[in-house]
């Protein structure tokens, strides 16, 4: 059953979100099942209250009740879903014997129930029991979220919920990574459309400007794809319209994530650090080259050494740097190297990906799914990456979870006291709004008071983008004039 390919799920009166979690809970054990509409070889049924394990003749296989209530203590949340998915999960721990390190968890952002019930008044050790025997979270996992959460809510204890954070987004990069699903194009390919977008979403910076109304501003993020794809002219005017419009003076911290070394150089960090801004990326995902050339990125590790040696070398005492584990052709050996070289350099923040294959990837689309490992494999890398962090003195600040994650692990930003990103943190927890420019970016309008969180998202395509700025502005004004 472990090598299962397809499965037909339905559950008596289930939602269609209630059933979507249910397939997401399917596949952590099953990474890549197709989910059937008609019965097939494997069946699974909820009904009155149990959960039926079936082969396509009916043959019964299992069956499994649901969870008890009283497990989830103050953090249930919705008690009858969280006791239906323990039933699930138990039945298919028991078929298949694996284990999954988040147990029942299968949303993006695993720490923010804990942060709410710290919020809550509730004691550490509390969270982490329920987490175990309600959530059936592995024990490490459990310390890990509480962990997080708690530090999460240190750097966050000035927060207030009508602050505002302002996101821009860069969709260009020198090349598409063979794993990426982001809104990305290569500039290479792109004729004068840098340019037009450039234009455009100057544009919609200053229409944005009356937006922010009498909230505290307080992060400044711009991503993408790769920001400083973008020539240091457009770059800064695309800075100068943030500034002009919202004011840098303010600010609590300000990123641009550089991202790709072969597009940092000394013109673009001067851009940078004419605007004050304080954290940069310089993003490698593997220190390995054979690697480099297989997943599609065009720079070398010589490239990675010269940029954030350049970035030093100017005064730039904030430096993050990425890397995913789980990579097509690495193992434990090429991860250790990476750690060897990430020592050497010594960065303020260490952002350790696993490798999720998502659909829109050239790895999904070529059919390499066979390039995610298994959970013990990734789990010595990750364990490997998280010493490396501790012997640089950095600490988890921020997670977040995928799905099709290498081993259904996770993704965590460890850093050197007070060099962590708040921005990183704020988009986790949801307690913030966020006005969000450019094609593919995502505004989040935040009510305190109902602890309600609306997305508004802009269109993807860049040439839509550009067509459609202004819609893009009428978007947000809907809500963020209230």
């Amino acid at each position: 059953m472990e090598s299962i390919k397809e499965f037909y799920l339905t559950g008596e009166g289930f939602s269609e979100s209630r059933l979507y979690e249910m397939k997401m809970l399917c596949r952590e054990f099953f990474p890549g099942a197709d989910i059937r509409q008609d019965p097939c070889d494997c069946n699974l049924i909820w009904k009155d209250g149990v959960w039926t394990l079936t082969e396509k003749n009916g043959r019964i296989l299992r069956t499994k009740a649901a969870g008890r209530t009283d497990a989830f203590g103050n953090l249930g949340g919705d008690l009858e879903k969280n006791r239906e998915k323990v039933g699930l999960y138990s039945l298919l721990k028991e078929q298949t014997g694996k284990e999954i390190p988040w147990g029942i968890l299968t949303g993006v952002r695993p720490t923010k129930m804990v942060y709410e019930g710290l919020e809550h008044g509730l004691a550490p050790d509390e969270i982490k029991k329920t987490l175990e025997t309600g959530f059936l979270l592995r024990k490490d996992k459990a310390n890990l979220a509480v962990e997080v959460a708690q530090r999460e809510r240190d750097l966050l204890q000035n927060h207030r919920g009508t602050d505002l954070d302002l996101y821009v987004g860069i969709p260009f990069c020198p090349s598409r990574c063979a794993y990426c699903s982001f809104v990305s194009y290569d500039f290479h390919t792109l004729g004068d459309v840098m340019e037009r977008y450039t234009t455009a979403l100057e544009r919609e910076i200053r229409s944005c400007r009356s937006m922010r109304g009498k909230r505290r501003l307080r992060s400044f993020y711009m991503g993408g794809g790769t920001p400083t794809a973008l020539t240091p002219d457009q770059l800064e005017r695309v800075l100068y319209a943030v500034q002009e419009s919202f004011g840098f003076e303010n600010l609590t911290e300000a990123t641009v994530e550089a991202g790709r070394p072969d597009t940092i150089d000394k013109e673009h960090l001067q851009v940078l650090q004419r605007f004050g801004i304080g954290r940069i990326s310089v993003n490698p995902q593997t220190m390995n080259q054979e690697t480099l050339v297989r997943i599609g990125r065009r720079h070398t590790v010589e490239d990675t050494r010269r940029a954030f040696a350049l970035a030093r070398e100017m005064g730039f005492d904030n430096i993050n740097m990425d890397f995913i584990v789980g990579l097509p052709g690495e193992g434990l050996q090429e991860v250790a190297y990476s750690m060897e070289e990430v020592e050497k350099l010594c960065p303020d923040s260490l952002t350790v990906h696993t490798l999720a294959v998502k659909r829109s990837s050239r790895l999904r689309e070529e059919g390499q799914t066979d390039a995610i490992l298994g959970q013990t494999e990734t789990e010595k890398m990750i364990r490997h990456c998280a010493e490396t962090a501790q012997r640089l003195g950095m600490h988890p600040y921020y997670l977040y979870r995928q799905k099709n994650m290498a081993g259904n692990f996770e993704n965590v930003g460890y850093s050197l006291p007070h060099k962590e990103c708040l921005y990183n943190i704020e988009i986790m927890e949801e307690r913030q709004s966020i006005l969000a420019m450019g094609a593919g970016a995502v505004s989040k309008f935040y009510e305190p008071e109902r602890n309600r969180l609306e997305r508004i998202p802009n269109v993807k395509n860049v040439e839509e983008y550009i067509l459609r700025v202004d819609e893009m502005v009428e978007r947000k004004e809907r809500r963020f004039f209230i």
